[in-house]
């Protein structure tokens, strides 16, 4: 994913429009409607004001597919642990059709997921337009959690479209699916704020050029 199409992604987890970022900026609303549509390039000073503002690294900003990951080696073992069955989970339900359990609320879709030591649970309500959480335990313990909230825009969403993007996530973007997927007419796209300890995100689903879906998301890990 190149710099325009972060810019605007994390723009829109942000809750920003174009004109209101030009505002933080002190650059017109064209200048950011370029920066968008790759047509121009903002200055070192703005990529600095553009990071602070998105709590990114600049490193993130102008570098395709930047690891986005930065915790601290004592953390790394039970971190990486951690993030290993999370992917492990997402392969085994939702995103795959498997493993749906029982409905621990009202109306609710669950899905759960156990190896070893890890439980995952993935619960969320409505259809086209939805809410959820998903939470990792470890020896009974709380872990992780990240909650969830998106909506169908348009007829041509194809869920099936979605759980094969959310089936693509890696180590580098695992908390929902990756920076960037793409397969026939569709095109997912995700951008994340922060780390797995502490983030906040947003995804996209595109039809060509007419935007079908979108969900934004936050979470990280929980001490004991």
């Amino acid at each position: 994913m190149n710099f325009s199409e972060k810019l605007q992604i994390l723009r829109k987890s942000k809750g920003l429009t174009q004109e209101t970022l030009a505002e933080k900026l002190n650059v017109s609303r064209p200048a950011v409607a370029k920066w968008e549509r790759g047509q121009a390039y903002p200055d070192i000073s703005n990529l600095i004001q553009i990071s602070d503002i998105m709590n990114v690294t600049i490193d993130y900003l102008v570098r395709d597919q930047q690891c986005m990951m930065s915790v601290s080696s004592d953390e790394t073992t039970d971190l990486d642990e951690l993030i290993s069955f999370r992917l492990e989970a997402n392969v085994n339900t939702y995103a795959a059709f498997m493993n749906e359990t029982q409905s621990t609320r009202l109306d609710s879709h669950d899905f759960q997921y156990e190896n070893e030591d890890y439980t995952y649970h993935d619960t969320y309500v409505g259809g086209e337009q939805f809410a959820g959480q998903e939470a990792i335990w470890k020896t009974g313990k709380a872990q992780y959690a990240m909650n969830y909230i998106g909506r169908v825009l348009e007829k041509e969403f194809n869920v099936n479209f979605l759980k094969e993007a959310l089936r693509a996530a890696d180590r580098k973007m695992p908390y929902r699916g990756p920076e960037y997927y793409q397969s026939g007419e569709y095109t997912y796209k995700c951008a994340v704020n922060g780390d797995f300890l502490w983030f906040q995100g947003y995804e996209e689903i595109y039809w060509h050029d007419k935007k079908v879906y979108e969900c934004f998301f936050h979470g990280g890990t929980i001490n004991p």
